[in-house]
């Protein structure tokens, strides 16, 4: 059965939550979107689903619209609340990055010198908290040496080094997991380092090692696999029937 880069992406971003258990999904962006609620209706059934505003969710309504208008509503709770699930570490995140190093530091805050940055971003929000708290894994939608670069220039979220050197808090929960692109799929080696886990079908090493902006180990790569049929079916008719997956990934 014929699939797409951004379907293939979907399942990627969907495994990242296979075997999280009960905790609420946090996705930012479109692919993590999908990914979260595909994730939901196969193989995790325990996560906990938000549409974004103040409902949990038991089924998912269509990209687009709220649990009030299409999902299934299985709870309720004040933005309040989200930081109290946060603190306890029942969250697992799938964060976007305009920024990530060789360990793992993101940044979404700011591009350039930050007393005088060239291009201000969506600021640190809460990426320290995410990253200290629970797992968090990250989305880029282009995967390109001003992405992946030798230093972020300011930290929203905490890399493998920072996390190791401060110790204490800062590393009793520090979590960090996969990150899924467009090109591939990447995760972390014993010393903190990205290194490539899988190429998406087309892809090759190499390409990725060139749209990469340090030096990254492919050694043991493997293809990312495939969307199933029942995934596909999913994608297509259930959660995105509007094919906002492609605005996001193209080809």
């Amino acid at each position: 059965m014929e699939f797409t880069r951004a379907e293939v992406c979907i399942a990627a971003a969907s495994d990242s939550w296979r075997g999280a258990g009960e905790v609420l999904a946090h996705a930012v962006g479109t692919v993590p979107v999908i990914g979260a609620r595909l994730a939901r209706l196969t193989h995790s059934p325990d996560l906990v689903l938000s549409d974004g505003e103040a409902f949990f969710m038991s089924e998912p309504p269509p990209l687009g619209r709220t649990a009030a208008h299409g999902g299934v509503i299985e709870a309720w709770t004040p933005f309040r609340g989200v930081f109290d699930v946060l603190q306890s570490g029942r969250r697992q995140s799938m964060m976007g990055a305009s920024q990530l190093d060789r360990y793992g530091n993101q940044n979404i805050s700011a591009i350039g010198d930050w007393r005088r940055p060239k291009r201000q971003l969506i600021g640190v929000r809460g990426a320290p908290g995410n990253t200290v708290n629970h797992r968090t894994n990250y989305w880029v939608a282009r995967h390109s040496p001003k992405v992946f670069v030798e230093c972020v220039d300011i930290v929203s979220g905490v890399g493998n080094d920072r996390a190791r050197a401060a110790g204490g808090a800062a590393l009793r929960f520090h979590d960090l997991g996969v990150v899924v692109t467009d090109l591939a799929v990447l995760d972390y080696a014993a010393d903190g380092t990205l290194r490539i886990r899988s190429v998406h079908p087309g892809v090759t090493v190499e390409e990725v090692r060139r749209n990469t902006g340090f030096a990254i180990d492919g050694t043991d790569a493997t293809e990312t696999r495939a969307p199933t049929p029942e995934e596909l079916r999913l994608i297509r008719e259930v959660i995105d029937p509007s094919s906002a997956r492609a605005r996001e990934v193209a080809g």
